[in-house]
């Protein structure tokens, strides 16, 4: 969702999150966090009660305590004095009242309704338009800075892709834009998810028999459509891209590991000035979205980041012109 932030409060853009999970509740602060011009006006978990829901978004592990009160009135959470967020527990999307409280977006973060189907039955409450939080088998796929200009918003439901595919499509792009993808393997060192177990059980879903190892204890092999799902927003890039996933026991921030053969041979001076170019140009569409940094950086720096992706200059490895970490 790209808005642009007024000071006219009747033409910010009001939206409804489901589910106030991890996703949820960062949703809510990047809202109130930045500018893009965007009010939360009701959240539904039918797994919290309003009080409960309060206590974890106040009291946050990886990001820190909010910084304003958090208070609970009249079935609303009410942060910072003024700021009013009625909350609902619905178990049903259409049962979910969003027209009431004039959600025109919501926020689809529960992980569970992600298809088209199931992620419009949020429009029979009154809303207009639905994100998905995570990939999606069959709703158009948007990434912020590589294809949401082709939005032309006829779809009623879309997907904001995953968080590993929103790290590689911007660094993708630049590369295919600057000296085209011949082809690529993506390695994401990724970061332990509420999917996993803190002790060794079984695997949720009872298939990937790895995933039900303890997360505090292991670094674990994973598949991940991350790298596939690139050519769905860039489909020039489609069946060039594919990779996997290692989780490990950090609570947030993941690494991309990339290894790209190129069309077009180039110095290792000139990948990391196209790539800290679409960085820091502020004409660039990736200004805001991709970073850039030289310096020696760790995972912990990032965490509260709020841009997509951050090259690490100081970590690129070149074996030939056309072929590269």
């Amino acid at each position: 969702m790209n808005c642009i932030c007024t000071s006219n409060q009747s033409k910010m853009v009001k939206i409804g999150i489901n589910g106030f999970g991890r996703i949820g509740r960062l949703v809510v602060r990047a809202a109130l966090e930045g500018a893009q011009g965007v009010e939360v006006v009701a959240v539904n978990d039918p797994f919290l009660d309003i009080e409960y829901a309060a206590y974890q978004f106040k009291h946050d592990s990886v990001h820190g305590m909010y910084k304003g009160t958090v208070e609970v009135e009249d079935n609303s959470l009410v942060l910072s004095g003024s700021i009013r967020i009625k909350f609902f527990s619905e178990r049903n999307p259409e049962d979910i009242p969003w027209g009431d409280v004039g959600a025109t977006y919501v926020c689809e973060s529960t992980g569970i309704f992600t298809t088209i189907e199931k992620a419009s039955l949020h429009i029979k409450g009154g809303a207009k338009r639905v994100i998905v939080s995570a990939p999606s088998p069959d709703a158009p796929m948007y990434v912020m800075g590589v294809n949401h200009k082709k939005y032309d918003g006829s779809a009623v439901v879309v997907s904001n892709a995953s968080c590993t595919t929103n790290c590689l499509a911007p660094l993708a792009k630049v590369l295919h834009e600057s000296f085209g993808i011949e082809e690529a393997l993506m390695t994401t060192i990724h970061a332990a998810t509420a999917t996993q177990l803190v002790v060794d059980g079984p695997a949720k879903g009872g298939k990937d028999w790895r995933g039900g190892r303890s997360a505090l204890s292991n670094m674990i092999p994973a598949s991940t459509g991350a790298a596939k799902a690139v050519g769905k927003v860039m489909p020039e890039l489609n069946g060039k891209l594919t990779g996997m996933a290692v989780r490990v026991p950090t609570p947030d921030v993941s690494m991309v590991d990339l290894t790209v053969r190129t069309v077009k041979g180039c110095s290792a001076e000139e990948m990391q000035a196209a790539l800290k170019k679409a960085a820091t140009d502020k004409d660039s569409d990736l200004f805001g979205i991709l970073g850039y940094t030289d310096l020696p950086v760790v995972s912990q720096d990032f965490v509260h980041d709020n841009r997509s992706s951050i090259v690490d200059g100081a970590a690129f490895i070149p074996f030939n012109d056309n072929f590269y970490k």
